[in-house]
Parts: structure tokens; sequence; C-alpha cells
């Protein structure tokens, strides 16, 4: 009798295992099946269309996860990459499509070819370009200079250097190479990648940034992950012709400012103030800022339906108000009372182009002299020692070279944006200290229209040190026809998400435009001329090498 049963109770556990497996079976299953008898559906999900019905929406087909690396730290480049005519063809027809049914007051990054909102003869952006402050010329670059060395004669296949532990299943209709590409047919992000050099991230009239921007609006969005890190949500996106970028979705309207008792740290960051800083650095011509621009996204069809992090899938929901929410995984702002929500499943984000992968192009990190301590009580050391810049100068790299001009730089750039959260800086490797500083991460800039952070330039007033170009184009940005805040209006009109800044906070540079040319003037009245502007305009930028020391009192 005992046996009896022990049979039928094994039978029993055999057929639990046999059902378990079949539908683990039918739930990998169901996604192909509902993708391939909707192949044939050329509809898209438009704004004003209903969330789709979460009943009949299961988890996305597993696959291998490719390692997506820190953008600040270990950004992924997706090395191989292939853009076709024809998706970019599609897609404008669909943002087209967009527009029509409701969206028409958001002009589209327009081609480099095309002049509806590019700046023409007598608009105020050109006559800046066309200034010989902004002509100045490079000196020939040598291996050494230019981040990576390409062979013209070496074609390349996307396919072949992709990571082979990337699942392509299912991506043959969506990618179908027509062969191998030359140096000079490369998509626009690897042609940004390939363009950096010793001395700025691109050049000043450079085609590929126009084109990487609009492919950063216009691109279908294959695969979304978390960044890890970090206190608040941000997304890696990754393209159709393998690009990636960073997504920060919209948390505030461009009215709301910083609360007067919130600390710099427990600050939001803001989508819009990432694209207004790429304008504003190449207004300044440091040209330091990644590609950034603004994207209108279905959550729905662009993150979730194709996003491969089960955690990320786990925290959609649909709101009483019957919007698609989200709110992923972070250290601090990520929970259902700080969800992201759509109208009813559209939200506005910034897109950055990545930086090349850390495989590739090795970068370093350094601690801001002038960081900020982090903490609500405790002062940092410049804060107290207002002698503090004297040790700054006798301390690697800023003994020598150009490191303390490029901090003085980034000062200027943080103060002109209200931007405290600075607390480290980038660098290539490869050209060791004699390079620029990248400005990465300017989400906590433009909080505050109405106030001016003093504290912010305090690097500038301690040391009294600047280049002669940046002094220049400051002076030239305070002149009536070259107004900073008209030259940022006119800017930021071209992105898609325009008005990307209200009024006061443009007005806002101005006012700290002439704060900071006050400072740079005591301090020559204080100092003299000749030690406080460096005289970077005479010869060649960097064709020497050889470096003294910080001028002393």
């Amino acid at each position: 009798m005992k046996m009896i049963l022990l049979r039928k109770f094994r039978v029993l556990i055999l057929m639990v295992f046999l059902i378990a497996c079949s539908m683990h079976i039918m739930i990998d299953l169901l996604p192909k099946l509902e993708r391939h008898s909707n192949s044939g559906c050329s509809c898209s999900h438009t704004p004003s269309e209903k969330p789709q019905s979460w009943g009949k929406q299961s988890w996305p087909n597993k696959h291998t996860l490719r390692i997506l690396q820190d953008f600040s730290n270990e950004p992924s480049s997706n090395v191989s990459s292939h853009s076709l005519e024809s998706d970019k063809t599609q897609a404008s027809k669909r943002l087209e499509h967009h527009e029509q049914r409701g969206d028409r007051k958001r002009p589209l990054i327009q081609d480099a070819t095309v002049t509806k909102n590019a700046p023409d003869k007598g608009s105020r952006l050109s006559a800046l370009y066309d200034h010989p402050l902004y002509k100045r010329s490079l000196p020939s670059l040598t291996e050494e200079d230019t981040l990576f060395n390409v062979n013209t004669d070496i074609r390349f296949d996307p396919k072949a250097a992709e990571d082979q532990s990337w699942d392509t299943e299912g991506n043959v209709d969506e990618f179908s190479p027509t062969g191998e590409l030359t140096a000079d047919s490369y998509p626009n992000w690897l042609r940004f990648h390939i363009g950096i050099n010793r001395y700025e991230l691109y050049s000043r009239h450079n085609p590929v940034i126009d084109a990487l921007l609009k492919d950063l609006v216009i691109q279908r969005i294959t695969s979304v992950a978390m960044k890890s890190g970090g206190t608040q949500l941000k997304l890696i996106m990754t393209f159709h012709n393998y690009g990636q970028a960073l997504f920060k979705p919209m948390k505030q309207t461009r009215e709301q400012e910083t609360p007067p008792d919130f600390f710099y740290f427990s600050d939001f960051e803001r989508h819009n103030a990432e694209i207004a800083a790429f304008h504003l650095d190449r207004i300044l011509d440091f040209r330091r800022v990644p590609p950034v621009a603004g994207r209108l996204v279905n959550m729905t069809k662009e993150i979730r339906d194709v996003t491969r992090d089960k955690k990320l899938w786990r925290t959609f929901f649909i709101s009483p108000a019957n919007n698609v929410c989200f709110y992923g995984e972070c250290s601090y702002y990520c929970s259902t009372e700080h969800a992201l929500c759509g109208k009813p499943d559209q939200i506005e984000g910034s897109l950055a182009a990545f930086l090349p992968d850390m495989a590739l192009a090795k970068r370093k990190t350094w601690r801001n002299p002038w960081r900020r301590s982090y903490h609500k009580r405790k002062k940092a050391e410049w804060e107290v020692d207002p002698d503090y810049c004297e040790e700054v100068k006798q301390t690697p790299p800023y003994d020598s070279g150009t490191r303390l001009l490029d901090i003085m730089d980034m000062t200027i750039f943080d103060f002109l944006m209200g931007n405290m959260d600075r607390h480290h800086y980038e660098t290539f490797e490869k050209f060791g200290n004699e390079t620029f500083i990248i400005h990465l991460d300017n989400g906590r800039g433009f909080g505050k229209h109405s106030h001016d952070e003093m504290s912010i330039l305090v690097p500038l007033t301690q040391c009294c040190r600047v280049r002669k170009s940046t002094h220049l184009r400051l002076l030239l940005l305070a002149k009536e026809e070259y107004k900073l805040s008209m030259l940022m209006a006119e800017s930021l009109v071209r992105d898609r998400l325009s008005p990307i800044l209200i009024q006061p906070h443009l007005e806002a540079m101005d006012r700290r435009l002439r704060q900071v040319l006050n400072v740079l003037s005591e301090c020559i009245e204080k100092e003299g001329y000749s030690y406080v502007v460096e005289d970077d305009l005479q010869g060649d930028q960097g064709t020497d090498h050889t470096h003294t020391g910080p001028r002393r009192r």
C-alpha cells in the first residue's frame, strides 16, 4: 500500500513539473507569436491613443543582456553600428504624423541642409560664429593628438564588431546590413567619436554634430536599461543604428524653481538643463559637453515594450488618472511617490550621446579641488581658507600646464547655469594632463533664476586666473549685438522640445555674465592684467608641450 502511494506521489510530482515547464515555454513563445502576427501592422501609437492593455502584455523575450556600463565613468559606446536611410525615413514619417495629431507647436530639429530653423545670414548666432574668436584653427594633429587613429582603407562591419553576447534573435528584420562600411559612411555617433582629439570633443562647424542631434530624436529605440548608481533614475537607450544615449526624464516643469530650503545635493535633475548646458557650452566655444537633444518618448512602446531590464519593467503601472507611470530603481527618488507619469504615455526627456566605450578610450576621473562637502553642516576646506588656491597651485596637475585654467572655464560655465553639483570631472587618459576637461552631468543647472549662487565663483575669486580667449569671448557675449540670452534663445529654438528655458533663466545668464566680468575686473585691478589673463592666442594652441609652473604672487 505504501509503495502504491509513493508511486502515485512521484507521478503527481512529475506531472506538476511538466505543467510548469509547459507554462514557462508558452510564456517565452507568446511574445514572439504576437510580434509575428502583428508584423504587417504599420500603425503607430500616437499621443492621442489610449495606453495598451496591460492584461495582454507579458514579460519580453529573454536573452543575454549586454553589459551596459556607467555613463560618467564607464560609458558603453557600441563600437559597431549601421545607419539605414530607410529607417530614418520611416522615423521621420512617424514624427510628422505625431505633429499632425496635435504636436504642431514643437518644431523638429532640422537637418544641416534645411534652413527652416537654421540661423540665417542676419542671425546673431551666425554672426557670432563668423567672429575671428570663433575661427581659430587647431595645430596640426598627430597620432598622439587624436583619440582614435582611423585607417580609411579598413572596412567596418558592424555585426563583426558587435559584442557576441548580444542575442540577435528577432533583429534580422530590424537590421540587415547591405555590405561593409567605409570610414566616410560610418554612423554619426561613431563619426563623432572619431573626431575627438586632444583639444576638443568636436570641431566648431562639424556637420556630424547636427546630424547626431537629429539621430537622437528620430532613431528607433531598440533597447532600454536602467543606469546603475545615482540618486535619480536615468535610462540607457540603444538605437537601431547601435548608438547609445543617456535618457533623463522630465521631473519638473520649466517654471518650477528649486525650493530655497533644498540642499544642492537633494535637488531634482532637470532634463532641460542638460539640453541648455550643451548649447551654452558650444556658445562659450568650450565644446566639452557631449551632444544632447530633447525627445518626446512613448513610455509604452519605446521603454516598457523594448526593455530587457526586468526590475524596470516591474515598476510600470497605470495611475488613477489613467496615465502610464514608472519609477525604476535608484538610491533616492525612485518610488511610487516620485513616479514619472506620461500624458497618457508620452514623456519628455534629454538624450545625451555616449562617449566612446572605456575599453576603447579610457577616461580618468578627478576630484574637483573645489568640491563641496555634501553635508548639511560641514564645510569644505576652500570655504574656510581664503588662500586655498595657493595650495591647489602647488599640487599636480594644477602646478603646470593648463588644468587650472580649465577649472576656471568650468567654474564660469557652472556659474552661468547656477550649477553647484560639480564634485568630479573627467579627462581622456590617452592625452595625459595636457587636454581639456569633459563637462558631464549638468542636470542640476538652471534650478534658480531668481538667485545667483556666488559661492560657485570662489575658484575664480581665489585664483584670479583666466584664459585670454575666454575673457575676450565673455566680453563679446556681454555686448548687445552678441547678447548671451539672445544667442541661447536662438540656439535652443532648434531643439525638439523648444522652449527649453523660460525667459527669466535667459535673463539670469546675462546678469551672471556681468558678475563674472566684474570679478575679473577686480582681479585685474588688484593683480595686474598680465598676471590674471593667460595669453593663449599667440601661436598655435597646444604645439608646445613643455609647461612651466603657475605664476606666483
